[in-house]
């Protein structure tokens, strides 16, 4: 093992979120390093690169706002941006700030521990080294822990089997191929419709069905492009004090106070917009009404019935059990009219179990399916998967996934009582995955940033939560969740898509301007809730 090094800070991950954060704190003028598992920047980008894998924002608001020089030089060829172009995007990032430098690829973090008595962080990595840092910065993302399902005989298949999460980077070519699909979130509704026109045969095994939005995607004309380029600074004032990140007309009525004529020309309209919030904001109860959530629920219902012919198959695709947005709705391109081609089939596991893999397919309670090739359109281990990964050790020796064993606890979705110096991107308890990520990444990385050069102005060695602070506020996002029909649904936002793990509303609803307000309090009361400590004496 290599001597420790010392330095300034480290981020985890060199996603949107740490690159980011590594050119604030470039700006600060510290000696950092960003650590990333992949051989390239990108995070999320980097990884995700299965057939139709693309943004569910769009392309002109699903970027930076730190450089206006940026904004004018980058021009977004589609309404909703594939992976690739988001790719060379955060690549042109990279190069065109010099971020690359400060980066080691290829290199996993499987530990860190805080040295109470130097107060620093020990971080220690795949490849032997060991690094010395005053700050520990995750960037580690919330949707990058991918899971397999929890079936038996995953090993036994002979074939080849992908995740959509970890997709080879050389692409996959299914044609000729009896492929299977498990899974029906947003990357199978993406993939699906493209892997269907390579397959010879293709079986979708759908566990609980989606409610998913026509993208209407298209490119973009230099008109709109020009527009948004003139009013980037007043759009992007209006993202960070909107509700999800995305600024859209709020709704003053309730979904019951007007009649079914005027509330499905309203939906209607909604839906001919193609946004994931056309329809969910059209009224003020929609997330927090069951009656009024039905109304919402019920139009994209009719939807499904007119974009498949087979009235069986569309009552299978209808999703009944939970409510409309309280999982995360899904943005397509000709989901459902694949489900008309001939050579493309439905199984139902609610009715038909999956009862484990062979080596030739998949068996149900009912049938094998014989396949070639399977996809694992399967999810993640969301919001704490990453971080739980890390053996990541507080005061006392504290293990970060001992402290979450009930549910992750926070102050503000930013750090976390008994870990000092230790910050956390679009951490649980933050808006994050219920807004516009970029723009919740460029508040936290703000945030972060002036957190710790005020740390430094006033020679301060460490700061942390206290606990009633961080209990306060794990009390408040759950109350504001509790207050929505986000907990009534079995959904990743809620743990329940990995057996075992707590079932917990983890991220904030209260709104992403609300939550800036919030943060912005905190920091100009002196970092209102926080302990901080000078550096100890040292004999």
């Amino acid at each position: 093992m290599t001597d420790p090094r010392k330095i300034d800070a480290i981020i985890v991950g060199a996603g949107i979120a740490g690159l980011y954060q590594l050119y604030k704190l470039r700006e600060l003028g510290m000696n950092t390093r960003v650590l990333e598992a992949g051989d390239n920047v990108g995070g999320t980008w980097y990884w995700n690169r299965y057939p139709g894998a693309r943004c569910d924002v769009e392309s002109l608001s699903y970027s930076y706002s730190f450089s206006p020089e940026l904004e004018q030089e980058w021009t977004w060829t589609e309404r909703y941006p594939a992976q690739p172009e988001i790719l060379r995007y955060i690549n042109h990032v990279a190069e065109r700030f010099d971020l690359r430098k400060d980066i080691t690829f290829g290199t996993r973090v499987i530990s860190a521990v805080y040295d109470e008595a130097v107060q620093r962080w020990l971080v220690d990595t795949d490849t032997g080294e060991s690094i010395d840092s005053q700050f520990l910065i995750m960037a580690t993302g919330c949707l990058s822990a991918s899971k397999l399902p929890e079936v038996p005989g995953l090993e036994r298949f002979q074939g080849p089997t992908y995740h959509t999460g970890h997709w080879p980077h050389e692409g996959v070519d299914f044609t000729g191929m009896r492929v299977g699909i498990i899974g029906t979130g947003s990357s199978s509704v993406q993939s699906t419709p493209v892997i269907a026109e390579q397959a010879a045969d293709l079986t979708v095994f759908q566990r609980t069905p989606a409610y998913s939005l026509a993208a209407r995607n298209r490119p973009l004309e230099q008109s709109e492009i020009a527009e948004m380029k003139a009013n980037y600074r007043a759009w992007r004032e209006a993202q960070r004090t909107s509700g999800f990140g995305v600024p859209v007309e709020l709704p003053t009525q309730s979904a019951l106070e007007v009649s079914p004529k005027e509330r499905t020309a309203k939906y209607e309209a909604g839906w001919r917009e193609g946004t994931l919030v056309s329809i969910l904001g059209g009224y003020t109860d929609t997330l927090t009404d069951q009656e009024a959530n039905e109304t919402a629920a019920e139009f994209v219902r009719q939807k499904i019935r007119e974009r498949v012919h087979d009235p069986e198959v569309a009552e299978t695709l209808s999703p009944r059990t939970y409510p409309f947005g309280t999982k995360r709705p899904c943005l397509d391109t000709g989901y459902y009219e694949t489900f008309n081609k001939s050579h493309v089939h439905l199984v139902d596991l609610r009715k038909t179990p999956l009862v484990k893999l062979t080596e030739r397919g998949l068996r149900t309670s009912e049938q094998e399916y014989e396949l070639d090739a399977i996809v694992f359109a399967t999810g993640f281990d969301a919001m704490t998967g990453a971080l739980n990964a890390i053996d990541i050790r507080g005061k006392g020796g504290t293990a970060l996934r001992d402290k979450w064993a009930e549910g992750p606890r926070s102050y503000l979705g930013l750090a976390v009582a008994g870990f000092p110096n230790l910050f956390t991107i679009t951490g649980p308890s933050s808006p994050s995955v219920l807004s516009n990520m970029i723009v919740s990444i460029e508040q936290h990385v703000d945030w972060i940033t002036d957190c710790i050069a005020y740390l430094r102005e006033h020679d301060i060695a460490a700061i942390e939560p206290t606990a009633d602070a961080e209990d306060g506020w794990v009390a408040h996002v759950e109350e504001v969740g509790n207050a929505t029909l986000y907990p009534t649904a079995d959904s990743w936002y809620m743990g329940s898509n990995v057996p075992g793990k707590p079932r917990v509303f983890m991220a904030y609803i209260g709104g992403v301007g609300v939550y800036r307000q919030r943060c912005d309090e905190v920091a100009a009361k002196g970092y209102q809730g926080f302990t901080l400590q000078e550096a100890l004496t040292r004999t």
